[in-house]
């Protein structure tokens, strides 16, 4: 006895593989299909059959109109059926995505972050006196505790002086300031629990050693 058969790499390739060797069979056939009524009628039995093998498409918006475009994808956009929707366009699938733009104003001192910028852009925008003066000093305060969780080390007061007057394009200088800014150990202090934490803490220890 002899048998026909077939190998999937001998067999063309699939184009959707989620709905397995017959759909595609049957779409090709679709296609072969010469009288017009007879191929609309099949075109639209498979899509029910799609839709079938699919349940869950059917909570995704217009999953008819998804059904219909993979049916025109599966056939190589070869499909002729009259569509409730429109047939899309196998140019607009195949054509590639724009390139997207890399990021031009990022800094060289990432480990500040992005919201630093903003700080210091709001911070230019206020009127002279006290309460800039204060705010230049509490965005200095912050780069130094950004800097320590980057570098874990310590950090002197002029360095930070000086990337802030490089961030605000020399707008903001306090290089000869005599202000010092926050010690290390009072910055990287670790929040002390509250209660709640606390009553939470003896609640699993009782758990794990009951």
């Amino acid at each position: 006895m002899e048998f026909d058969l077939e190998y999937n790499g001998e067999r063309p390739h699939l184009i959707i593989p989620e709905y397995g060797r017959h759909i595609q069979k049957l779409v090709d056939y679709c296609v072969s299909l010469e009288d017009v009524e007879e191929r609309n009628k099949m075109a639209k039995a498979i899509v029910d059959v799609m839709g079938n093998l699919q349940p869950h498409l059917r909570d995704v918006p217009d999953f008819k109109h998804k059904l219909w475009d993979q049916l025109f994808i599966m056939s190589d956009f070869k499909l002729d059926v009259e569509s409730p929707y429109e047939k899309p366009l196998k140019e607009e699938l195949q054509a590639k995505p724009e390139p997207l733009a890399y990021p031009k104003s990022a800094s060289k001192y990432r480990f500040y972050g992005n919201n630093i910028q903003t700080m210091i852009d709001v911070a230019l925008t206020w009127e002279e006196g006290e309460a800039r003066e204060a705010l230049y000093y509490a965005i200095a305060n912050h780069m130094k505790k950004c800097y320590l969780n980057w570098n874990k080390d310590t950090v002197e007061d002029k360095v930070i002086f000086k990337h802030l007057k490089e961030l605000s394009h020399k707008k903001i200088d306090l290089t000869e300031s005599t202000e010092t800014l926050s010690e290390v150990k009072e910055l990287m202090r670790k929040r002390k629990p509250t209660n709640k934490s606390r009553q939470n803490d003896s609640r699993k220890k009782n758990i794990k050693y009951k």
